[in-house]
Formats: C-alpha cells, structure tokens, sequence
C-alpha cells in the first residue's frame, strides 16, 4: 500500500488522471532491507516472539494494548518507523474481530500524534502489505507501518552506497518515543 507515482498528470487518492495520457511509476529501492528478506523466516513469528518478552529496549515494543501493541520496527526506513502489530497471530485484517481492527486504528493515529509531536515529520506513509505479493516480510501476522517522512529524506547514500543513514540509533529512538508516549523513562 506505499506508492510513489511520478506523472505528467495529476494523483488522486491513488488513481492518475493525466493530461497527455503518459504514466510512468518510480521505483523507491531499498537494498538494505535485502539481509532480512533473505533471512531464515521458518523461526517463531518475530511479533509473537517480542510479545513474549518483557517490555524494553531489547524488544522495543512502545505500548500493549488490550488487543494490539505498538513496536518500533528493527529495521526501519526513517528514525521512529513504528508497526501497530495485533496480538492475535492473524494473517489478514479481514480475519480479525471489530473491536482488534478499531484499537489498531486508534493505535496507528496516536502512533502518528506521538511521531508528529517528537520528530515533526513533513508527513507519513501509512500501510498494510497482506501477502507475500504485496510485499509482506512476515506473511503470517498482519501489521500496520507507520514511517515519518521529511522533505529530501531520500539521497544519495540510499540510491548509490546501499544504505540507509539513519541519525539515532534504535535504543535512543526507542527511549524518544516511549518518553513522548506515557511520559515515563524506560526500564533498563
């Protein structure tokens, strides 16, 4: 669900209406992310296993809901990239219950309040990817993104070096947002 269109017409909620009839679609590379993909995906569901252990940041989950929970991602696009990650191992959001779908939803916009107060982002991407042809990392357990965007936050390091510079490192993020969240430190 993230896009990035380039077009000698103009985007509208996600459909081109051009004046020459021309379309052309970027494509955004992340070469970064290629260790994870490539990664053995046959161990334990990476959100169930962080569930599992006690909060902090060696598993960098923010907030438990009573349904869903708030985690920074590992690997992140931007600093404060978060994932809303439905406790119930679900692979789609069709298959979870009412009252899980309306509490991640509230969980994205707080998510989004938290990021805009701390890091003053430009804007976001907000996105589910559901199955593999999407491009879900973890097929099995569905999750929302939540990345903060600024203006120029792509470059050359991304495009040339095949990497990422990201200026905080995940603890710092990790304490940053958990701060701005419940106005607590976090636990060592």
């Amino acid at each position: 669900m993230f896009f990035c269109y380039n077009t000698t017409g103009v985007g509208l909620n996600n459909h081109f209406i051009s004046t020459s009839m021309e379309f052309k679609l970027d494509h955004i590379w992340s070469p970064w992310r290629m260790e994870y993909i490539l990664s053995d995906k046959k161990q334990e569901c990476i959100f169930c296993q962080e569930l599992s252990r006690p909060d902090g940041p060696q598993n960098l989950i923010v907030h438990r809901g009573q349904r869903a929970f708030v985690i920074l991602n590992r690997y992140p696009y931007t600093s404060g990239h978060l994932m809303v990650v439905p406790k119930d191992h679900k692979p789609s959001l069709e298959d979870l219950d009412a009252e899980t779908r309306s509490e991640i939803m509230e969980l994205t916009v707080k998510a989004m309040t938290v990021l805009r107060e701390e890091y003053r982002p430009h804007g976001f991407n907000v996105g589910v990817n559901i199955g593999e042809a999407a491009g879900a990392g973890v097929l099995d357990h569905v999750h929302v993104h939540i990345v903060p965007r600024w203006s120029g936050d792509t470059n050359f390091m991304a495009s040339l070096a095949g990497a990422r510079v990201l200026p905080e490192s995940l603890e710092d993020t990790y304490t940053r947002i958990l701060k701005a969240w419940t106005g607590d430190s976090p636990p060592k």
